[in-house]
């Protein structure tokens, strides 16, 4: 995939609430992915550590969802701060872009990481926006654009 440069009359195509979607989709499916690496890690280190008294660990719900949360908003903040994609917005050709396309912040990443976990419904608000603004891009001043022009 090749860049796509906006030029001064010329603006990248916002994506819309099914590229968006499935997108989030594959975001959430590497999440539970690498909560469950963890959780595998987890056993692993407890076998090594007294395998006579081995027990899978129990955890509680505070806790795996505190889990959760943390690694849901660190794996959103760190891809849309290090290049703007995370792995559903590759596979859609999807990149978060701040105000004047630039790459985000890891200040407003995070900020908008936070805001997208707690609110995921948020996401609903680009079926009926204009401009396809999701709240969090409302809230943030960011847009989620093609990476690619389609071929018109």
């Amino acid at each position: 995939m090749t860049g796509f440069a906006p030029g001064p009359d010329d603006e990248p195509r916002r994506a819309g609430i099914v590229s968006r979607g499935v997108a989030a989709v594959v975001d959430l499916a590497v999440v539970l992915v690498v909560i469950g690496m963890l959780y595998v890690g987890l056993v692993l280190t407890s076998l090594a550590l007294n395998p006579s008294a081995f027990r899978f660990p129990a955890v509680g719900v505070l806790f795996s969802s505190t889990v959760t949360f943390g690694v849901a908003v660190l794996y959103l903040a760190g891809c849309w701060a290090v290049s703007g994609c995370t792995a559903g917005a590759v596979i859609m050709g999807l990149r978060v872009v701040g105000r004047r396309a630039e790459r985000m912040s890891v200040v407003s990443a995070l900020l908008r990481a936070i805001a997208c976990v707690v609110l995921p419904i948020g996401l609903a608000w680009v079926a009926v926006d204009s401009r396809r603004r999701s709240i969090q891009d409302l809230a943030f001043g960011t847009r989620v654009v093609y990476v690619t022009r389609a071929a018109e």
